[in-house]
């Protein structure tokens, strides 16, 4: 078993807000999506729309934290993607595992949901 993407539902105004991050953030692309009757976003990395973006007028922050903490990517290239960051002006905070020889960026997308990045085999300098 594996996971094969994310969902994300929120209103159209904060979705293409979601959509610009993970695409300029992440590097994802948006991409072919199925003629559903709602609008939305598929974005896409190495060829799979791994992130699912839908519109929705019920979906709203909730008023304490959800208990999914986090997703995370498997990414490379830690230094590009910290500079991105950076552009963006998203805060960020980063770990070194040494017992896995990982690196981790950890942040949030505009709707507030958790993005870890994992860097196997790279060192923030």
């Amino acid at each position: 078993m594996r996971i094969d993407h994310i969902n994300i539902a929120a209103p159209m105004d904060l979705l293409t807000k979601v959509r610009d991050f993970y695409c300029l953030a992440l590097g994802l692309e948006e991409g072919p999506r199925p003629n559903f009757s709602f609008r939305g976003f598929w974005l896409y990395g190495e060829g799979k729309a791994i992130v699912h973006l839908v519109e929705s007028n019920v979906h709203h922050a909730p008023e304490t934290p959800p208990h999914l903490d986090h997703v995370a990517f498997q990414m490379s290239n830690i230094a590009a993607y910290v500079e991105r960051l950076d552009t963006l002006s998203v805060e960020y905070k980063t770990k070194y595992i040494p017992d896995f020889n990982i690196s981790q960026v950890f942040c949030y997308d505009p709707c507030g949901n958790g993005v870890e990045g994992n860097f196997p085999g790279e060192i923030l300098e």
